[in-house]
């Protein structure tokens, strides 16, 4: 009896934010796995260990949540005046597919510390001592990303003192710009409102924002769905059917936003639209037991990933929230008061994160500029993964 014979995989194991993922080098994988298609699924998806009907990704490097799933490819820019493409899969857990809609925004965070390392940035574009200026481009979107990365001595600094809720650790604060975040091809608001209806047969309609910048998301009132806006994971992740019903009217906003035809394809494009609630400010304990107090937020804000309320808040998601908040009159920025605002404080799960944005009104047409965030990033493991070989 023979058996197929394990291949190794050079790849770097990332904390980017609040999410982990597994980084490659474009062509560090094996030749057929280096252009879209069915075998680089293949290969991804076996790193991760998906899919797992335990759930559990025992068998590779996923963490078995939406923040832990996931995988990240690196090359030298094909764009003018870019320095590196960051093409981001979202890898379901139990089903056997790959979600390309969207971007990371937390790993995002490390994508100009790998590239830095891994010398797919210019040696002159990274000073000895101070910030290297990486510019990416977000292949899955099309969009460009600045990140300011802390060079010490010639490397990536990734110690430091810069706390970000929903990481354990301090570390090096690492400045991102998500530039032109909203949708080229269509407009920030799909219907051109700020506040829709959303009709869902058999469970009701409600308001929404819809908004496409940083991710395509669903923004909701957090008492119209029945919720307060302080929930912690545990309220929402062990009911199914709270998770069903927040699905169900996912897929009905998905199709209201044109992003899909049909229902049935929501099945297999879970990363996007993103659904959120928002309520406002209130006092809650956070899931590390710190406590929140109402004074310190503009507003709160909880966000599903995948199916399951994100234990802090997703980095694309976030650019959202900032550019709604921006813009007077939806949902989020009513939630947060009201008013012209071009930074908001907002409370998630894990505590509380400020985030900006620039927006403004064209030709009645509303286009933002520019969403920035800190973050921070390190390495935590590098080598090489093994995966049976996928060509025997």
């Amino acid at each position: 009896m023979s058996f197929k014979p394990q291949i190794k995989i050079p790849a770097t194991y990332m904390r980017g934010g609040t999410s982990k993922g597994v980084f490659f080098k474009l062509d560090d994988l094996p030749e057929a796995a280096q252009q879209p298609g069915e075998f680089i699924d293949q290969v991804l998806l076996r790193v991760i260990g998906s899919p797992d009907p335990y759930a559990k990704q025992t068998d590779g490097m996923g963490g078995a949540t939406s923040s832990t799933s996931k995988t990240v490819i690196l090359s030298t820019s094909t764009q003018p005046n870019h320095d590196v493409d960051y093409l981001f899969g979202q890898v379901a857990i139990d089903k056997p597919f790959i979600d390309w809609s969207g971007n990371c925004g937390n790993l995002t965070a490390a994508v100009g510390a790998f590239a830095i390392s891994n010398g797919l940035v210019d040696a002159e574009r990274v000073p000895e001592n101070g910030i290297a200026v990486v510019r990416i481009w977000q292949a899955n979107i099309g969009k460009t990303i600045i990140a300011h990365i802390p060079i010490t001595n010639g490397e990536v600094q990734e110690t430091g003192d810069f706390e970000l809720d929903g990481v354990t650790f301090p570390a090096a604060e690492v400045v991102v710009e998500f530039l032109d975040p909203a949708d080229a091809n269509a407009d920030m608001f799909p219907s051109g409102n700020l506040v829709d209806t959303l009709e869902v047969p058999e469970i009701g309609n409600f308001d929404v924002t819809m908004i496409n910048a940083g991710i395509p998301t669903l923004f909701f009132r957090a008492q119209d769905l029945g919720f307060d806006g302080t929930e912690l994971q545990d309220a929402i992740n062990g009911n199914s059917d709270v998770l069903q019903r927040l699905e169900t009217i996912r897929a009905y906003g998905a199709l209201k936003m044109g992003l899909i035809s049909s229902l049935e394809e929501a099945k297999v494009r879970q990363h996007t639209p993103k659904i959120a609630f928002v309520s406002e400010a209130k006092k809650y304990v956070a899931s590390s037991g710190k406590v929140i107090d109402e004074q310190d937020i503009d507003l709160c804000v909880r966000a599903l990933s995948m199916g399951k309320l994100h234990h802090a808040m997703m980095g694309t998601a976030a650019v959202a929230i900032a550019t709604a908040g921006a813009i007077p009159g939806t949902l989020v920025n009513q939630a947060a008061g009201g008013g012209d605002r071009t930074q908001i404080t907002f409370g998630h799960p894990s505590g509380t994160l400020k985030v900006g944005a620039e927006a403004q009104q064209q030709a009645g047409r509303w286009l933002a500029r520019k969403a920035i965030m800190s973050r921070s990033a390190r390495v935590l493991m590098e080598g090489c993964v093994r995966i049976p070989d996928p060509t025997n």
